[in-house]
Protein backbone atom coordinates (compact mmCIF):
# COMPACT_ATOMS: atom_id res chain seq x y z
CA UNK A 1 0.00 0.00 0.00
CA UNK A 2 1.60 3.06 -0.77
CA UNK A 3 0.99 6.77 0.32
CA UNK A 4 -0.60 7.93 -2.67
CA UNK A 5 -3.30 5.36 -1.48
CA UNK A 6 -3.81 6.54 2.27
CA UNK A 7 -7.06 7.97 2.76
CA UNK A 8 -9.16 8.32 5.61
CA UNK A 9 -12.61 7.10 5.87
CA UNK A 10 -15.47 9.45 5.97
CA UNK A 11 -16.77 9.09 9.18
CA UNK A 12 -19.78 10.56 10.82
CA UNK A 13 -20.94 10.32 14.85
CA UNK A 14 -23.24 7.85 15.05
CA UNK A 15 -26.91 9.05 15.27
CA UNK A 16 -30.29 7.51 15.31
CA UNK A 17 -30.68 7.89 11.80
CA UNK A 18 -28.10 5.54 11.05
CA UNK A 19 -29.94 2.64 13.32
CA UNK A 20 -32.25 0.98 10.16
CA UNK A 21 -29.07 0.81 7.99
CA UNK A 22 -27.24 -0.53 10.68
CA UNK A 23 -29.09 -2.90 11.76
CA UNK A 24 -30.40 -4.39 8.18
CA UNK A 25 -26.29 -5.04 8.08
CA UNK A 26 -26.26 -6.29 11.75
CA UNK A 27 -29.19 -8.96 10.97
CA UNK A 28 -27.18 -11.05 8.70
CA UNK A 29 -24.35 -11.56 10.86
CA UNK A 30 -23.55 -14.71 13.08
CA UNK A 31 -23.19 -14.82 16.81
CA UNK A 32 -21.55 -11.02 17.92
CA UNK A 33 -20.40 -9.61 21.06
CA UNK A 34 -22.56 -6.90 22.77
CA UNK A 35 -20.70 -3.90 22.04
CA UNK A 36 -22.32 -4.28 18.41
CA UNK A 37 -25.83 -3.71 19.58
CA UNK A 38 -27.09 -0.31 17.91
CA UNK A 39 -28.23 1.15 21.70
CA UNK A 40 -24.28 0.04 22.84
CA UNK A 41 -22.57 1.57 19.78
CA UNK A 42 -25.12 5.25 19.86
CA UNK A 43 -25.04 5.21 24.24
CA UNK A 44 -21.14 4.62 24.91
CA UNK A 45 -17.85 6.93 24.47
CA UNK A 46 -17.52 8.34 20.98
CA UNK A 47 -18.80 6.09 18.39
CA UNK A 48 -18.25 6.91 14.11
CA UNK A 49 -19.62 4.64 11.51
CA UNK A 50 -19.07 5.10 7.79
CA UNK A 51 -21.11 2.68 4.90
CA UNK A 52 -18.65 1.08 2.33
CA UNK A 53 -17.87 -2.07 0.00
CA UNK A 54 -21.55 -3.23 1.43
CA UNK A 55 -20.63 -2.95 5.05
CA UNK A 56 -20.18 -0.89 8.11
CA UNK A 57 -17.04 0.13 8.85
CA UNK A 58 -17.22 1.53 12.90
CA UNK A 59 -14.57 3.74 14.47
CA UNK A 60 -14.14 3.47 18.09
CA UNK A 61 -12.74 4.84 21.43
CA UNK A 62 -11.76 2.69 23.78
CA UNK A 63 -9.53 2.95 27.02
CA UNK A 64 -8.12 6.05 25.41
CA UNK A 65 -7.07 3.77 22.52
CA UNK A 66 -8.51 3.95 18.70
CA UNK A 67 -10.01 0.97 17.56
CA UNK A 68 -11.71 -0.30 14.58
CA UNK A 69 -14.48 -2.96 15.48
CA UNK A 70 -14.63 -5.71 13.06
CA UNK A 71 -16.95 -4.63 10.09
CA UNK A 72 -20.65 -5.23 9.89
CA UNK A 73 -21.90 -7.07 7.25
CA UNK A 74 -21.50 -9.63 4.65
CA UNK A 75 -20.44 -6.49 1.79
CA UNK A 76 -16.46 -6.78 0.50
CA UNK A 77 -14.31 -7.37 3.76
CA UNK A 78 -11.46 -7.50 2.32
CA UNK A 79 -11.91 -4.04 0.55
CA UNK A 80 -13.43 -2.77 3.87
CA UNK A 81 -10.33 -3.92 5.89
CA UNK A 82 -8.09 -2.35 3.31
CA UNK A 83 -9.84 0.80 3.86
CA UNK A 84 -9.52 1.12 7.97
CA UNK A 85 -5.19 -0.28 7.60
CA UNK A 86 -5.34 2.73 4.99
CA UNK A 87 -7.25 5.09 7.28
CA UNK A 88 -5.67 4.45 10.29
CA UNK A 89 -2.04 4.60 7.89
CA UNK A 90 -3.40 8.01 6.99
CA UNK A 91 -4.62 8.89 10.52
CA UNK A 92 -0.96 7.93 12.07
CA UNK A 93 -2.54 5.37 14.47
CA UNK A 94 -2.07 1.70 15.50
CA UNK A 95 -4.62 -0.80 13.58
CA UNK A 96 -6.70 -2.53 15.97
CA UNK A 97 -9.60 -4.65 15.35
CA UNK A 98 -11.90 -5.45 18.06
CA UNK A 99 -14.95 -7.76 18.57
CA UNK A 100 -12.66 -11.14 17.06
CA UNK A 101 -14.61 -13.58 17.59
CA UNK A 102 -12.90 -17.28 16.77
CA UNK A 103 -14.84 -17.39 13.56
CA UNK A 104 -13.29 -13.76 12.20
CA UNK A 105 -10.01 -14.53 13.13
CA UNK A 106 -10.55 -17.77 10.38
CA UNK A 107 -11.41 -15.10 8.38
CA UNK A 108 -8.61 -12.34 8.91
CA UNK A 109 -6.26 -15.36 8.90
CA UNK A 110 -7.63 -16.39 5.37
CA UNK A 111 -7.27 -12.93 4.06
CA UNK A 112 -4.13 -11.66 5.47
CA UNK A 113 -2.13 -14.68 6.36
CA UNK A 114 0.42 -14.00 9.00
CA UNK A 115 -0.46 -10.61 8.98
CA UNK A 116 -2.31 -9.98 12.35
CA UNK A 117 -1.30 -10.86 15.74
CA UNK A 118 -3.95 -12.15 18.28
CA UNK A 119 -4.33 -10.96 22.04
CA UNK A 120 -7.66 -12.07 23.69
CA UNK A 121 -8.79 -10.99 26.83
CA UNK A 122 -11.24 -13.24 29.15
CA UNK A 123 -12.50 -9.84 30.62
CA UNK A 124 -13.93 -8.55 27.20
CA UNK A 125 -15.81 -12.21 26.43
CA UNK A 126 -19.76 -11.99 26.76
CA UNK A 127 -21.73 -13.90 29.15
CA UNK A 128 -24.80 -15.63 27.69
CA UNK A 129 -27.64 -17.39 29.48
CA UNK A 130 -30.63 -19.34 28.24
CA UNK A 131 -33.40 -17.17 29.04
CA UNK A 132 -35.14 -20.47 30.47
CA UNK A 133 -32.49 -20.94 32.97
CA UNK A 134 -33.22 -17.21 34.81
CA UNK A 135 -36.69 -17.08 34.26
CA UNK A 136 -37.27 -20.61 35.64
CA UNK A 137 -34.27 -21.01 38.05
CA UNK A 138 -34.79 -24.81 38.23
CA UNK A 139 -32.05 -27.28 39.40
CA UNK A 140 -29.49 -27.81 42.21
CA UNK A 141 -27.08 -25.29 40.31
CA UNK A 142 -29.65 -22.16 40.97
CA UNK A 143 -30.65 -23.57 44.59
CA UNK A 144 -29.56 -20.45 46.23
CA UNK A 145 -30.09 -17.92 43.67
CA UNK A 146 -33.70 -19.51 43.86
CA UNK A 147 -33.53 -18.95 47.72
CA UNK A 148 -32.42 -15.59 46.97
CA UNK A 149 -35.57 -14.66 44.63
CA UNK A 150 -37.95 -16.39 47.21
CA UNK A 151 -36.82 -14.26 49.98
CA UNK A 152 -37.42 -11.32 48.44
CA UNK A 153 -40.73 -12.32 47.18
CA UNK A 154 -41.60 -13.06 51.19
CA UNK A 155 -39.90 -9.68 52.24
CA UNK A 156 -41.41 -7.46 50.24
CA UNK A 157 -44.93 -9.13 49.51
CA UNK A 158 -46.82 -6.61 47.44
CA UNK A 159 -43.74 -5.84 45.15
CA UNK A 160 -45.07 -5.27 41.46
CA UNK A 161 -43.54 -5.22 37.79
CA UNK A 162 -44.08 -2.63 35.30
CA UNK A 163 -42.84 -2.59 32.05
CA UNK A 164 -40.60 0.39 31.62
CA UNK A 165 -42.87 3.61 30.28
CA UNK A 166 -43.16 7.15 30.06
CA UNK A 167 -45.62 6.79 32.91
CA UNK A 168 -42.98 5.70 35.05
CA UNK A 169 -39.93 6.35 33.62
CA UNK A 170 -39.35 9.25 35.98
CA UNK A 171 -39.31 6.66 38.77
CA UNK A 172 -36.86 5.19 37.64
CA UNK A 173 -34.28 7.74 36.59
CA UNK A 174 -34.65 8.80 40.54
CA UNK A 175 -33.88 5.19 41.19
CA UNK A 176 -31.01 5.68 39.16
CA UNK A 177 -29.98 8.76 40.47
CA UNK A 178 -29.87 7.24 43.95
CA UNK A 179 -28.02 3.99 42.67
CA UNK A 180 -25.16 6.59 41.60
CA UNK A 181 -25.12 8.29 44.51
CA UNK A 182 -24.85 5.83 47.12
CA UNK A 183 -22.21 4.04 44.92
CA UNK A 184 -20.12 7.43 45.35
CA UNK A 185 -21.24 8.11 49.24
CA UNK A 186 -19.31 4.47 49.30
CA UNK A 187 -16.17 5.01 47.04
CA UNK A 188 -15.94 8.64 45.78
CA UNK A 189 -13.24 7.48 42.98
CA UNK A 190 -15.58 4.85 41.59
CA UNK A 191 -15.00 5.76 37.68
CA UNK A 192 -19.03 5.99 37.15
CA UNK A 193 -19.63 9.12 34.80
CA UNK A 194 -19.46 7.18 31.69
CA UNK A 195 -22.12 4.64 32.56
CA UNK A 196 -24.27 7.11 34.24
CA UNK A 197 -24.03 9.08 30.99
CA UNK A 198 -25.09 6.08 28.90
CA UNK A 199 -27.67 5.17 31.05
CA UNK A 200 -29.28 8.74 30.90
CA UNK A 201 -29.09 9.01 27.47
CA UNK A 202 -30.54 5.12 27.17
CA UNK A 203 -33.53 6.43 29.57
CA UNK A 204 -34.06 9.88 27.21
CA UNK A 205 -33.82 7.83 24.21
CA UNK A 206 -35.22 4.77 24.98
CA UNK A 207 -38.39 4.21 22.12
CA UNK A 208 -36.18 5.51 19.54
CA UNK A 209 -33.71 2.86 20.13
CA UNK A 210 -36.27 0.49 20.71
CA UNK A 211 -34.55 -0.88 24.11
CA UNK A 212 -37.36 -2.56 26.43
CA UNK A 213 -37.10 -2.67 30.49
CA UNK A 214 -38.92 -3.63 33.74
CA UNK A 215 -38.55 -1.80 36.92
CA UNK A 216 -39.69 -3.10 40.58
CA UNK A 217 -42.00 -1.22 42.72
CA UNK A 218 -42.14 -1.03 46.38
CA UNK A 219 -43.92 0.94 48.80
CA UNK A 220 -44.43 3.45 45.76
CA UNK A 221 -41.02 3.20 44.08
CA UNK A 222 -38.36 1.80 41.96
CA UNK A 223 -35.90 -0.44 43.71
CA UNK A 224 -34.71 -2.15 40.96
CA UNK A 225 -34.89 -2.20 37.31
CA UNK A 226 -33.70 -3.60 34.38
CA UNK A 227 -33.07 -2.18 30.29
CA UNK A 228 -31.48 -3.51 27.58
CA UNK A 229 -32.25 -4.05 23.54
CA UNK A 230 -32.53 -7.14 21.20
CA UNK A 231 -28.48 -8.32 19.45
CA UNK A 232 -29.99 -10.35 16.74
CA UNK A 233 -32.52 -13.33 16.20
CA UNK A 234 -32.52 -15.16 19.37
CA UNK A 235 -30.74 -13.14 21.60
CA UNK A 236 -31.46 -10.12 23.91
CA UNK A 237 -28.79 -7.94 25.24
CA UNK A 238 -29.19 -6.69 29.04
CA UNK A 239 -27.22 -3.55 28.87
CA UNK A 240 -28.00 -2.19 32.43
CA UNK A 241 -29.49 -3.85 35.75
CA UNK A 242 -29.82 -1.47 38.82
CA UNK A 243 -30.82 -2.84 42.35
CA UNK A 244 -31.37 -0.52 45.45
CA UNK A 245 -29.17 -1.18 48.57
CA UNK A 246 -30.76 -2.03 51.81
CA UNK A 247 -33.19 -4.60 49.90
CA UNK A 248 -32.62 -8.25 50.19
CA UNK A 249 -32.22 -10.12 46.98
CA UNK A 250 -33.35 -7.45 44.24
CA UNK A 251 -30.47 -8.11 42.19
CA UNK A 252 -31.54 -11.86 41.90
CA UNK A 253 -35.39 -10.79 42.07
CA UNK A 254 -34.89 -8.25 38.96
CA UNK A 255 -32.77 -10.64 36.77
CA UNK A 256 -35.40 -13.35 37.08
CA UNK A 257 -38.47 -11.01 36.46
CA UNK A 258 -36.53 -9.39 33.28
CA UNK A 259 -35.70 -12.93 31.99
CA UNK A 260 -40.04 -14.00 32.35
CA UNK A 261 -40.86 -10.84 30.84
CA UNK A 262 -38.48 -10.86 28.35
CA UNK A 263 -39.41 -14.75 27.36
CA UNK A 264 -43.34 -13.71 27.17
CA UNK A 265 -42.98 -10.24 25.38
CA UNK A 266 -40.06 -12.53 22.84
CA UNK A 267 -41.15 -15.67 22.17
CA UNK A 268 -38.16 -16.23 19.67
CA UNK A 269 -35.48 -15.14 22.66
CA UNK A 270 -33.64 -17.95 23.43
CA UNK A 271 -30.18 -16.51 25.42
CA UNK A 272 -29.67 -12.98 27.35
CA UNK A 273 -26.52 -11.46 26.63
CA UNK A 274 -25.51 -10.49 30.43
CA UNK A 275 -22.15 -8.57 28.66
CA UNK A 276 -18.72 -8.45 29.63
CA UNK A 277 -17.27 -8.52 33.01
CA UNK A 278 -14.57 -6.20 32.38
CA UNK A 279 -11.68 -8.23 34.31
CA UNK A 280 -13.41 -7.62 37.46
CA UNK A 281 -13.23 -10.17 40.20
CA UNK A 282 -16.46 -9.03 41.71
CA UNK A 283 -18.54 -8.83 38.60
CA UNK A 284 -16.75 -11.90 37.12
CA UNK A 285 -17.71 -14.44 40.25
CA UNK A 286 -21.60 -12.82 40.38
CA UNK A 287 -22.00 -13.69 36.15
CA UNK A 288 -20.17 -17.22 36.70
CA UNK A 289 -22.49 -17.62 39.55
CA UNK A 290 -25.47 -17.48 36.96
CA UNK A 291 -24.08 -20.66 35.11
CA UNK A 292 -23.71 -18.88 31.48
CA UNK A 293 -24.73 -21.40 28.64
CA UNK A 294 -21.90 -19.94 26.61
CA UNK A 295 -19.34 -16.98 26.14
CA UNK A 296 -18.59 -15.31 23.54
CA UNK A 297 -14.90 -15.66 23.26
CA UNK A 298 -13.48 -12.00 21.83
CA UNK A 299 -10.27 -10.75 20.92
CA UNK A 300 -8.05 -7.63 20.01
CA UNK A 301 -6.14 -7.91 16.20
CA UNK A 302 -2.88 -6.21 15.76
CA UNK A 303 -1.34 -5.33 12.14
CA UNK A 304 2.19 -6.85 12.59
CA UNK A 305 3.81 -4.13 10.15
CA UNK A 306 3.02 -1.83 13.07
CA UNK A 307 5.06 -3.35 15.70
CA UNK A 308 2.73 -5.51 17.85
CA UNK A 309 3.70 -8.83 18.36
CA UNK A 310 1.97 -11.06 21.26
Amino acid sequence: MTETTLKKLDFAPISIAHRNDYLDLLAAENEVGCEYTFANLYLWGRQSIAFLHGVAILFSQFNRKSVYPFPVGKGDIKSAIDAIIADSRARGITCRLTGITPERKVILDELYPKKFSFHCDEGSHDYVYAVDDLADLKGKKYHSKRNHYNRFSEEYEGYSVEPICDGNIDAVRAAADKWYADRLAEDPQADLEMERVALTKALRDKAALEMDGIAIFYDGKVIAFALGSVLNCNTFDVQFEKALSGYNGAYAAVNCEFARYLRHKYPDIQYLDREEDMGLEGLRKAKKSYHPHHLIEKCWAHLKDDGFEY
